[in-house]
Formats: structure tokens, C-alpha cells, sequence
């Protein structure tokens, strides 16, 4: 079967050669950066929508994690274009961080929209180096979509338990590796994982990101094993839930 995968990935990557030509010498990424946005804007509305109920059900706690005196600080990592945000509570101080400066204008729609919160900025940084971002300032931090398209999820993890504040929680919604190894989602996400990388920024259709939520040792991890109900078959499989540090 490896044989297999990999004479097909070859197929692919002979096809894909003048993508894969323009990536290396950085035409590609520089042109992906601008027009990923874009298509996330549009993808975003539709997964909102069939997530609807998964993102009501898992943010409803939210408020739980703030001081009893004081406003919710939360810091959503990979922001995006701001889908999270009709999900957080009225009056939640939220920052919001994204490595790609494109997502900007984006961005200021989602908060113009959102009225019943408080924004205290937009960081342009890595979710594995959140230097910006105070040591034990967050009650909370929020990563949905994410890791997929950050090479070392370990230290995204690191850091997001190093700017929560003791008892503080990471929430994350996550497509990943199939855990059925015999599944044909799990052989195509194989087959097309380095051409799906080239054309969505980076992102991975086989991460085991549980695995690196167990290994982050929070003092708590509540995680459930799901499958989307998205058309795109190869990331229907989805971790979801909160842990706690």
C-alpha cells in the first residue's frame, strides 16, 4: 500500500512540477499569502455553518474561565477572518493573532460586526512564537483550523500554556489524520497531502494533533473524536473540545 501511495504522490508531484517550481523560488507562497485570505473568507461562511451547533456546544463554557471581577481576556491564535467571533460572549477582551498580515482587512469586517465585544488589537506573529503576547495574560486561548498549517504543533501548544493564566483553558476545533488506517479518507489524505499543502498555505491532512494535545500534559484535556459534516470528505475527521492548564 506504501508503494502504492507513493507512486501516486510522484504522479502528482510530475503534474504539479511548475507549482512546486514557483513555490521554491517564492513566487507561489508570496502569491498564496494574499489570495488565501480570500478564500478563507468565502470557506469560513460555509463552516460556520455546518458547525454551527459543534461551535455553540463548545463555546458556551467560555465565560466559565474568566475572573470572577474581571472581563474575559481571550487571545484567538490564527484568527483568520474572525469567524469565532459571534460565538464569544458579550464584553470578552479579545486579541486576536495571525502570522499573515493579508488577513487585516478581512478582519476589520468580522470586528465591525461584533459589536458585543472588546478588541485590543491585531498581532502579526507565529502561534509556535507568541512573543508579543505577556506570560499568564489570557484566561483563555482559542485555535480553530490552525495547527494543520503550522509545522511544529508542540510548541504551539507551549506557548499557548505559557500566556494562559493558571486554570486557564486552550479551546480548539481541528481537522485531522483519519484514525481508521483502512478508510479510503485515510489513503487519499496520504496521496494528496503534499499537493493539498502547496495549494491551502501549508496546511496538513495528516496531523495526529491529539496525540500532541496528550503529550502537552495540561492539567485537564476534554476531547472528543468527531466527523464533520463538511462536503470536503479529506477533513471530516476532527478533534474538538478544551484543556486546561
Amino acid at each position: 500500500m506504501s508503494a502504492i501511495i507513493f507512486i501516486l504522490q510522484l504522479i502528482l508531484a510530475v503534474i504539479m512540477l511548475p507549482f512546486h517550481i514557483l513555490y521554491y523560488i517564492g513566487i507561489w507562497d508570496l502569491a498564496s499569502k494574499k489570495a488565501f485570505p480570500l478564500f478563507l473568507s468565502k470557506f469560513s461562511v460555509i463552516y460556520n455553518k455546518v458547525m454551527e451547533e459543534h461551535k455553540k456546544s463548545l463555546f458556551n463554557n467560555l465565560s466559565d474561565f474568566a475572573d470572577s471581577s474581571k472581563e474575559l481576556r481571550l487571545l484567538e491564535i490564527g484568527c483568520g477572518t474572525g469567524a469565532n467571533f459571534k460565538f464569544y460572549p458579550k464584553g470578552c477582551r479579545v486579541t486576536c493573532l495571525d502570522i499573515n498580515p493579508n488577513f487585516k482587512k478581512y478582519l476589520s469586517k468580522s470586528i465591525a460586526e461584533s459589536d458585543h465585544l472588546k478588541f485590543d488589537g491585531f498581532l502579526v506573529a507565529s502561534a509556535d512564537n507568541m512573543g508579543p503576547v505577556p506570560d499568564a495574560s489570557m484566561d483563555v486561548v482559542v485555535c480553530t483550523l490552525l495547527v494543520c498549517s503550522v509545522p511544529n504543533t508542540p510548541a504551539v501548544l507551549k506557548e499557548a500554556k505559557r500566556v494562559l493564566k493558571p486554570g486557564g483553558a486552550f479551546f480548539f476545533i481541528e481537522h485531522v489524520a483519519s484514525t481508521d488506517e483502512s478508510s479510503w479518507i485515510s489513503f487519499f489524505q496520504k496521496v494528496l497531502n503534499p499537493t493539498w499543502q502547496l495549494f491551502f498555505d501549508g496546511c496538513s491532512l495528516q496531523k495526529a494533533t491529539w496525540k500532541d494535545l496528550d503529550d502537552a500534559k495540561f492539567s485537564e484535556l476534554n476531547i472528543r473524536h468527531i466527523m464533520a459534516p463538511t462536503s470536503w470528505r479529506l477533513i471530516k475527521p476532527h478533534i474538538i473540545g478544551y484543556a486546561i492548564k
